[in-house]
This record gives C-alpha cells, sequence and structure tokens, in this order.
C-alpha cells in the first residue's frame, strides 16, 4: 500500500488546551474513532475522495461535539449556515457549497462535483433545491 495521512477538523472553535475534560474526552475519543474509519476504509482500498467524504461527513458532521453539521456555531441570528468544499487531488475537479441549514454539506459538495458541470451552488434556492432534486435523504440531518 502506498503512503497517506489522513488529517482530521471539527470545524473552527475552542482550543483544545482550554477545553475541560468533560468537553475534552469525547471529542478525542470521536477524533480516534473517525482516525479508525479512515485507515479501515483506505486499507478496504476505498477511494481517498470517499474516505474524506465518509469521515467528515458520516462521523464529524453527525458528532454535536465538533464545530461542524449538527454542533455547528449559530449565526448571530441564531440559525444554522453550514459550507463545504472537496476536491480530487488527482483531477483537480471540485464541488462547493453554501448557505445550507439543513443538508450535511460535504456530502452536497461531492454531489455538485459529481453530477453536475459546476464547482458550487449556494443558498437554500441553491443547493438545497439542488439536495432536493437529487432525492438525497442520508445528507439531510436529522
Amino acid at each position: 500500500m502506498g503512503r497517506w495521512a489522513i488529517a482530521l477538523h471539527g470545524g473552527a472553535g475552542d482550543i483544545p488546551r482550554s477545553m475541560p475534560p468533560e468537553r475534552l474526552k469525547p471529542r478525542e475519543a470521536a477524533i480516534h474513532f473517525c482516525l479508525q474509519i479512515g485507515v479501515d476504509a483506505l486499507e478496504a482500498a476505498q477511494t481517498p475522495l470517499d474516505v474524506v467524504e465518509l469521515v467528515q461527513v458520516r462521523e464529524l458532521e453527525n458528532n454535536p461535539h465538533f464545530n461542524a453539521g449538527k454542533g455547528c456555531v449559530l449565526t448571530s441570528n441564531g440559525t444554522v449556515e453550514m459550507e463545504a468544499c472537496i476536491m480530487d487531488g488527482n483531477t483537480k475537479i471540485c464541488g462547493a457549497v453554501s448557505g445550507l441549514t439543513t443538508v450535511n454539506a460535504i456530502s452536497l459538495a461531492r454531489l455538485v462535483m459529481d453530477k453536475t458541470p459546476r464547482s458550487y451552488i449556494s443558498c437554500i434556492d441553491g443547493a438545497e433545491a439542488f439536495a432536493r432534486e437529487q432525492m438525497i435523504q442520508a445528507c439531510f440531518m436529522g
């Protein structure tokens, strides 16, 4: 197997060294869990792009301990607004979305990359309408 590395992030926000242990421990456990999922997927010969989407959307964005997806920081109006971008390093083709309020952003960005001639779709009328058109129920947060 070739050499590879996995970098995980759960969004911006709190600095871990300043967190109390009761907040830090669940985050550390989730990172270790996500890392193992990524390692297992790479060792099972899944593509790096599939692994990025798998680890980021299914685990980190759905984990309320991180500032991403379900755990994201609310806007000044108290609403959720998410964005994501994903790129295939070999082809340099990318997909990006922004202004999402109900859809896991990374999977929708992947669909933009794979299913449209576009590289970016934004806002409820664009990105979330595209998710509904694609009938991607798994993308919707709940």
